[in-house]
């Protein structure tokens, strides 16, 4: 049996197209459209991992991710927040309250978003909000790669690091 996915959305459009791109990844997709309904749906399925639009009628995204992180048998489930708004406002108060991503849908195609569920439940992804960003003052060259870690995450330390620390 495939991962469980909910998707909590009201326009049936955009909830259908999610759905479809998700089932290419071979993902079982349930679909709610209101905040209510998601919570509800929430509780009985348990999935591994939810999509929340954030305007919604009934209850908005944000309430619900309130309300999903409020619940002890809900708060470990990543909740992916989608968005048409791109203002940062929402997004900090989307990462405030426990969601793993923040995306705006026009920023997005579908099947990017289906790939962003797929690293996210087999743990291979980082929330984009939280990578930091290089300074305008350093160029692609000056800018630090990522550092390969140990078993116990620990970092390695680089040759040319090790240079630069006994300077």
């Amino acid at each position: 049996m495939s991962e469980k996915i909910l998707i909590i959305e009201d326009d049936p459009l955009v909830s259908r197209m999610y759905q479809k791109s998700l089932g290419f990844e071979k993902l079982d997709v349930e679909m709610a459209a209101d905040g209510i309904e998601g919570l509800q749906k929430a509780k009985e399925l348990k999935p591994k991992l939810i999509l929340c639009d954030v305007m919604m009628p009934k209850m908005n995204g944000l309430e619900v991710l309130e309300k999903l992180k409020a619940d002890p048998e809900l708060k470990d489930i990543p909740v992916i927040m989608l968005t048409n708004l791109s203002g940062t406002h929402d997004a900090e108060t989307a990462m405030k309250r426990g969601a793993f991503a923040y995306m705006v849908k026009s920023e997005y195609k579908p099947r990017e978003i289906a790939m962003k569920v797929k690293e996210t439940i087999s743990g291979t992804n980082q929330a984009e909000p939280s990578q930091p960003q290089p300074s305008s003052a350093q160029t692609p060259a000056e800018t630090t790669p990522p550092q390969p870690t140990t078993a116990d995450s620990q970092p390695t330390t680089q040759p040319d690091e090790v240079e630069k620390t006994q300077e």
